[in-house]
């Protein structure tokens, strides 16, 4: 054999070995691409799911939630002439102080405890919703769920027996307290979530309040039309089925909530993750935003701004959430069944818009 023919044979081969290279380097792309979109899938159809059974638990919780506003004026009557622990006379009369303060009508005075049940409610909630969120950084989302979702189920247990207005009092405590469920809400949505699916998913946080908004009311008002008021325990049967509602959104992260923040991405320490949450507390570090580092002048001056909007936009929903029921029952003589008519039509408007 020449040297000629030897070079062409070698060369022959070194094609050959390139091309089955090429082959089986493409074939190795097209599996790892198959990986990669398999994956991807995958982690799609989770974060789905994660977002679907969070709106399921939600509406639960905003179901028994919203059920009790059109109850909550009867609820007020029934204390007021039946109370054996006191609470009520003795509130009624710092209450009367503060209408003379500020020159309301004795007829309202029902009103000025519905803002304060509320009031009350809501301050708990901004306590603890922070606190919450910054166990849950270390310890992870599931626990503290079942925690909020316990003693959200244990408050309208109390409700149940709350044969006085000192046990009505403490398990809208107790409510408050354990209300830190919505904010987790937020952050297994983010943890789930891409950025580009995470506005589906907020979305979906709002289509919750809406349709909790809808027919919590309405369910309330069926019971306050169907139930004999003049008995003792009138209350008993709304109070538990909003059990039943809570008992239901346990159920749901008990058995069909999977952890979303491993263990990698907690906070190594308690006390760094307890730092920041009591900095969330301070109501000037909050309208400042000093918890977001590495945004321009100009973007944190909007986003001060959009965040002042919002909570003027909020302290005057918020108000008129615990306030409006009182309202219409005293200005226009609404029944429960009007209210929740009225909450109706809001929940609709809330889908709408």
């Amino acid at each position: 054999m020449t040297a000629t023919s030897t070079l062409k044979s070698r060369s022959g081969n070194q094609v050959i070995n390139n091309n089955d290279a090429e082959v089986s380097t493409t074939k190795s792309h097209k599996k790892l691409t198959n990986s990669f979109q398999n994956s991807d899938d995958s982690a799609g159809n989770n974060s789905r799911s994660m977002v679907t059974l969070i709106f399921i638990s939600l509406l639960f919780d905003l179901l028994a939630f919203t059920m009790i506003l059109p109850l909550m004026p009867s609820l007020l009557e029934h204390y007021r002439q039946n109370d054996s622990s006191g609470l009520y006379n003795l509130l009624t009369q710092r209450i009367h102080w503060f209408q003379q303060l500020v020159g309301a009508p004795e007829r309202y005075t029902s009103v000025l405890y519905g803002g304060f049940l509320g009031s009350m409610f809501s301050f708990l909630q901004f306590v603890a919703s922070p606190i919450v969120g910054g166990l849950s950084d270390y310890y992870g989302r599931k626990p503290l769920m079942l925690l909020c979702a316990s003693g959200i189920a244990l408050s309208y247990l109390l409700w149940a027996f709350s044969s006085n207005f000192a046990l009505f009092v403490l398990a809208r405590l107790v409510g408050g307290i354990s209300k830190g469920n919505i904010s987790l809400c937020m952050s297994i949505i983010t943890d789930v979530s891409s950025v580009k699916t995470r506005a589906f998913g907020m979305a979906l946080v709002g289509v919750a309040f809406s349709v909790g908004f809808i027919a919590g009311p309405t369910i309330g008002a069926l019971f306050a039309r169907s139930l004999n008021k003049s008995v003792g325990s009138w209350y008993l049967a709304p109070s538990l089925c909003a059990f039943a509602f809570a008992l239901c959104d346990l159920g749901i992260i008990a058995f069909g909530l999977k952890e979303t923040l491993p263990k990698e991405k907690r906070v190594k320490e308690i006390s760094s993750a307890m730092s920041y949450a009591i900095q969330l507390l301070d109501v000037r570090s909050i309208f400042k935003f000093s918890a977001i580092k590495k945004v321009s002048k100009a973007e944190m001056f909007a986003l001060r701004k959009i965040g002042l909007i919002y909570f003027l936009y909020l302290f005057l929903y918020s108000g008129l959430e615990f306030t409006v029921t009182f309202l219409m029952y005293h200005k226009f003589g609404y029944n429960s069944m009007e209210q929740a008519k009225m909450f109706l039509m809001t929940g609709v408007v809330m889908a709408i818009l």
